[in-house]
């Protein structure tokens, strides 16, 4: 009986449309489709594919969070998708604070040196970058993000970046904000330290001598930071924007809140965004330009939270926990766990148990599966080597084959 004949293989065009329409927050497809064969590695490799793709799915997926505070030795990437944090050969044992994540970068602190020492983490690749040393100020904020001009983001994270520094140093008559920014910095290149920074022209003077940086990220509206500032007397907040274009602080009013239970939101319509939450429920606030081209906060949404998301325990309230940059997602922590909410269609998810956490911070970027697959690929090297020098296997085929599906 002759062999059946083969299915006829489907044109190159035909195939790249399939692959585009393959979730990006599922990562583990891509990396599967790019093992299959040289052919749609080839396809999934290419620029012109991965220009497509970005594209068509717009803005970049989270993959994960990092969170703060923590004791874990390592930083505490939580992958919510299949998708495995590349960590550098010399991490150590040292603990590390997480300060911000943007544009596929994570910015770290060693919390176990005399000084203030941060560095740049990149989890697609296992990159780090030790950048600076900070001196001494009473409160601190930072922010990481892409240095390339009209740069779109999604898939930078190895191009030169910045990180930008306010602080907040007492004086006799209250406290002084000033900004500091190093040059540039890039991956393979030696980072500058102190001699390299520069400061803003001129500080912006404070009236109350207990002001101090709320730790929660900035937020990144076109070409200015947003940080949120608290105060020990009270319970107020305000908002200091540092505008890059200009290099300018400046500092404005806040929706009336408790420092604590409230964020500050960069939103999907390029508005800053401002949420609180008095027991269960959540009061989100949008600073729109009016026609006096005056700026003012507005409440346009009021949500039961008790109605929305499982609650065992009402009399626990619930805490804001962070959101993602450029959306209408917010994130919720109750005492069941912590929910990913949609303003928009109020859908929700739970994305990881209950835990005792401040701030979560997304990490957003889109998946390169040349990249892993030339991890695995290294990786069953070493195997292959190893078992044919007859020394003991560093991965045997079960940890193979775990690497290439996870």
């Amino acid at each position: 009986m002759p062999p059946p004949a083969s299915a006829p293989s489907l044109p190159q065009e035909l195939i790249e449309e399939i692959f585009l329409r393959l979730p990006p927050d599922e990562p583990a497809w891509l990396v599967r489709a790019s093992l299959a064969n040289k052919l749609w590695l080839g396809l999934l490799s290419g620029s012109v594919f991965r220009g497509r793709y970005h594209e068509f799915h717009g803005s970049p997926p989270m993959l994960g969070f990092v969170y703060f505070p923590s004791s874990d030795p390592v930083p505490p990437l939580v992958s919510t998708t299949k998708f495995g944090a590349r960590y550098p050969d010399n991490w150590g044992s040292r603990k590390y604070s997480a300060w911000d994540c943007r544009h596929g970068r994570v910015l770290l602190q060693h919390e176990d040196v005399p000084s203030q020492r941060f560095f740049v983490w990149d989890p697609m690749t296992g990159r780090r970058k030790d950048v600076y040393d900070l001196s001494y100020c009473s409160s601190l904020g930072a922010a990481v993000l892409c240095a390339v001009s009209g740069c779109d983001h999604h898939a930078c994270h190895e191009g030169p970046f910045r990180v930008v520094f306010v602080s907040l140093n007492e004086t006799h008559g209250g406290c002084i904000a000033h900004v500091s920014f190093p040059e540039p910095c890039e991956w393979t290149k030696p980072c500058s330290h102190l001699q390299m920074w520069r400061e803003s022209s001129s500080g912006l003077h404070l009236a109350s001598h207990d002001a101090f940086i709320e730790t929660v990220p900035p937020v990144l509206i076109q070409d200015a930071l947003y940080f949120m500032l608290g105060y020990e007397h009270d319970e107020h907040v305000e908002i200091l924007k540092y505008d890059m274009s200009s290099n300018c602080l400046s500092l404005h009013s806040a929706p009336p809140a408790i420092a604590g239970a409230s964020i500050h939101m960069a939103m999907e319509d390029g508005s800053l965004g401002f949420a609180h939450v008095d027991g269960l429920t959540l009061n989100m606030w949008s600073r729109q330009m009016g026609s006096d081209k005056i700026a003012s906060w507005t409440q346009h949404r009021v949500i039961d939270l008790k109605k929305l998301i499982p609650i065992q325990n009402p009399e626990k309230g619930a805490q804001l926990a962070g959101s993602v940059e450029g959306s209408d997602f917010i994130f919720v922590i109750t005492d069941l766990g912590v929910y990913m909410i949609n303003l928009k269609s109020l859908q929700w998810k739970k994305i990881w148990k209950i835990d005792t956490f401040c701030c979560l911070i997304p990490y957003m970027s889109f998946y390169n599966p040349p990249e892993r697959v030339s991890h695995l690929l290294q990786h069953i090297g070493n195997a292959y080597l190893d078992m044919h020098k007859e020394r003991t296997p560093r991965y045997d085929h079960l940890e193979v084959t775990r690497l290439v599906f996870q």
